[in-house]
């Protein structure tokens, strides 16, 4: 059996760190941690305070 999950992640970074770059790693410790078949980065949006 496969389930796809979908998740929002807020996250709180310094202005030189790449959103781009967070979603890598958090994706890269996914795959990691727990070896899930495929983990996807669908987008990334500034949120406003």
């Amino acid at each position: 059996m496969r389930t796809n999950l979908y998740f929002k992640v807020e996250i709180e970074h310094e202005a030189s760190e790449k959103p781009e770059k967070l979603g890598s790693e958090i994706r890269r410790q996914l795959l990691k941690m727990y070896a899930v078949r495929e983990v996807e980065l669908a987008g990334v949006t500034a949120a406003e305070d």
